[in-house]
């Protein structure tokens, strides 16, 4: 698997936005907003991968509440896979507790999927199925 992207939750995205590209270097890929998951998602290019800023749409949502107090958390990395569905099934068969057992739409429109972070040591796993 290669990594598609780490998501970085942040407070203020135009703020970070700025970071990125102004001060790092980072060139913007994409910016939408993925309603159905409550956030706005804005993709810097980063090699073959991406750094993808996620800001709630609202301060009720999972993503604020997992944030926290916190200007910026990192939220999750995400593994690119040629078959998601084959995926899922191998690692269910293998025992690995999932939180999404059958893929579902993403950002920009990729399939994706979550493994528990009670079964990844901790850490939010994207299987993540690019349809660009």
């Amino acid at each position: 698997m290669d990594i598609d992207h780490v998501a970085i939750v942040v407070r203020d995205i135009e703020a970070t936005l700025r970071l990125y590209t102004e001060t790092l270097g980072f060139k913007e890929a994409y910016r939408e907003v993925v309603a159905d998951q409550g956030v706005e998602a804005v993709g810097l290019e980063a090699g073959g991968s991406f750094v993808e800023l996620l800001r709630p749409l609202d301060e009720g949502s999972p993503i604020a509440r997992f944030r926290g107090d916190a200007a910026t958390k990192l939220h999750h990395t995400a593994y690119r896979v040629d078959d998601i569905e084959a995926a899922l099934a191998e690692l269910k068969a293998k025992g690995v507790r999932l939180i999404d057992e059958h893929a579902r739409k993403g950002a920009h429109g990729n399939l994706i999927a979550f493994l528990h972070p009670k079964a990844t040591d901790g850490v939010l796993i994207e299987l993540c199925q690019p349809t660009r």
